[in-house]
């Protein structure tokens, strides 16, 4: 293994450009849901467009890569992100916005796997994660409420209950999005399930695939 700290340079780096404000286009049209699943020595990453908001499912893609990378808290992005940015680059239909698996800027040094694949790709991004990296919260405790998640001071995310009987979602501006319209759009895919479908989607198909 190489020197950690040649990674959390180029993370450190990355993290000067993340903008946590909307730049979004007038009207979302597209979205996107990733999300990776191992098997062996080889990580498999799924992408699933879908129209915003009916959440249609528009197109599939995906990707299989060798894991030449150790699993190392707080450096997934290097890990995983080769497989979801090849499988971005197989897509006929760019999305709008992409939700990813993983934290966006609630991390520890303000850079998870959606703030870092949002900023190499230009794109808007939103972490929703099923658990959480850092933080403090209050647990939210009806359905369709939420919480600040805020680390040293700053609120970071939030925390939304988004399903009866299910732990709450942890969803973190990833890149070119303010947390409260973060908060919003996933919000606003939510249908019957505790995942957005464009994640739940991608959890569905990158289990199912042979690998």
């Amino acid at each position: 293994m190489e020197d950690i700290e040649k990674y959390v340079r180029i993370q450190e780096g990355l993290r000067k450009r993340v903008l946590i404000k909307d730049q979004l286009p007038q009207r979302i049209r597209t979205i996107a849901g990733v999300d990776q699943s191992f098997r062996g020595k080889k990580v498999i990453s799924c992408i699933v467009v879908l129209e915003y908001p009916d959440m249609r499912p528009i197109e599939k893609k995906f990707a299989v890569l060798e894991v030449d990378f150790p699993y190392i808290p707080g450096l997934l992005t290097f890990r995983e992100g080769p497989s979801i940015l090849k499988a971005y680059e197989k897509l006929k239909n760019k999305p709008d916005i992409l939700l990813i698996d993983g934290q966006g800027i609630a991390h520890p040094r303000g850079i998870g796997i959606a703030s870092h694949i949002g900023v190499v790709l230009d794109k808007p991004t939103i972490g929703v994660a099923k658990s959480r990296l850092i933080g403090e919260y209050e647990t939210p405790g009806m359905v369709g409420e939420y919480k600040e998640l805020k680390y040293n001071g700053r609120v970071v995310g939030f925390v939304l209950k988004s399903k009866e009987n299910c732990r709450p979602l942890f969803i973190s501006p990833g890149h070119r999005i303010s947390p409260k319209t973060s908060l919003k759009v996933v919000k606003n895919c939510l249908r019957d399930h505790k995942l957005p479908e464009p994640t739940r989607l991608a959890d569905m198909y990158v289990k199912m695939h042979p690998g």
